[in-house]
């Protein structure tokens, strides 16, 4: 048997007697050299994707049929598919890392516990449980995710959230991370976590996204510095709107007049239609908050905590315009 050989790995590791019985997190990272002619299959591999590499330990005994586990003569020899030894009939590693960097063709993975020049025959997609563990998508980075439902609390705890309104996103790399349509803001998983590509807007994950998806994406499009967007229904921003169609925070406060400067006000559109998107994105050009007649509030930032920041900030100085 000769399989394909799709990358090969660099590793500090120079020997098997060097390498650990399995992935250790101590372990530093390597890195994996996809072969040129390979390069369409590794394009949507991004930092943070969960991933099984397929190795094949060319070193291993192919005659091996039983061995003491982990090589301890201690204990009663098994046979060798009860076991994780890389000499084996068929010498195929499996190994469950997430990938930490790429330079081009060159994926840093971490743990991967295999002697500098293994070959690699596949990668694939991680979609096993990690215990102890969120299970994520696996094209969800986990701090992305993490991330998300972190602001789904605490913008529902401040009452920006209510229900099921609102949306969250988080843009990773070539791809959109987005709360899923009718979840609850205040009560996310990770299931309620939508993956679409930014560019073309199609899903990549069996979750639907957000009705609200136009907004998130015209936005990310037409404003490079956005990395993550809340979409929020601010009672008290909201109340002060219906009061006019004028500017919405005129307060003779410093913060006042340093908030409102990042905030603007587009006309009513049908929510979740393009219309309503591409008028978001527009103006999300040139301001950080957009308020959206009739609907709610999106702000951008360059983190999660700068666009709830906004979010908050605004919500707090429209519940004093509507004190005074």
């Amino acid at each position: 048997m000769n399989p394909s050989i799709v990358g090969i790995v660099r590793s500090h590791l120079r020997t098997r007697e060097e390498c650990p019985k399995h992935g250790d997190t101590a372990l530093p990272p390597v890195w994996i050299e996809i072969m040129p002619e390979f390069e369409p299959a590794a394009t949507d591999l991004q930092i943070g994707d969960a991933v099984v590499v397929l190795t094949w330990m060319h070193q291993g005994d192919r005659s091996v049929l039983r061995c003491h586990p982990r090589g301890n003569r201690d204990l009663p020899m098994r046979g060798i598919f009860s076991t994780r030894s890389p000499d084996r009939p068929t010498p195929i590693g499996l190994h469950n890392v997430h990938i930490t960097g790429r330079e081009g063709l060159r994926l840093q993975v971490h743990p991967l516990e295999v002697i500098d020049g293994t070959p690699v025959i596949d990668i694939k997609p991680d979609n096993s449980a990690d215990p102890g563990r969120e299970e994520f998508p696996s094209l969800v980075n986990p701090d992305t995710g993490r991330a998300i439902i972190e602001a789904g609390r605490d913008g529902w705890l401040r009452g920006l959230f209510a229900g099921f309104n609102g949306n969250i996103s988080v843009r990773q790399g070539s791809r959109v991370v987005i709360t899923a349509t009718g979840s609850a803001k205040g009560h996310l998983s990770p299931r309620d976590l939508a993956v679409v590509d930014l560019e073309s807007g199609d899903a990549l994950s069996s979750a639907q996204a957000s009705s609200e998806l136009s907004v998130h994406l015209e936005i990310y499009r037409n404003q490079p510095a956005a990395q993550a967007i809340v979409h929020t229904h601010p009672p008290k921003l909201i109340a002060l709107s219906l009061r006019g169609k004028g500017s919405l925070l005129q307060l003779p406060l410093y913060e006042g007049q340093v908030f409102a400067t990042k905030l603007t006000r587009i006309p009513s559109e049908i929510p979740g239609t393009p219309e309503l998107g591409e008028s978001a994105g527009q103006a999300a050009r040139y301001f950080q908050a957009v308020f959206m007649d009739d609907h709610g509030l999106v702000c951008w930032g360059g983190s999660m905590t700068q666009a709830l920041g906004l979010s908050e900030e605004l919500e707090s100085l429209a519940a004093i315009a509507l004190a005074r």
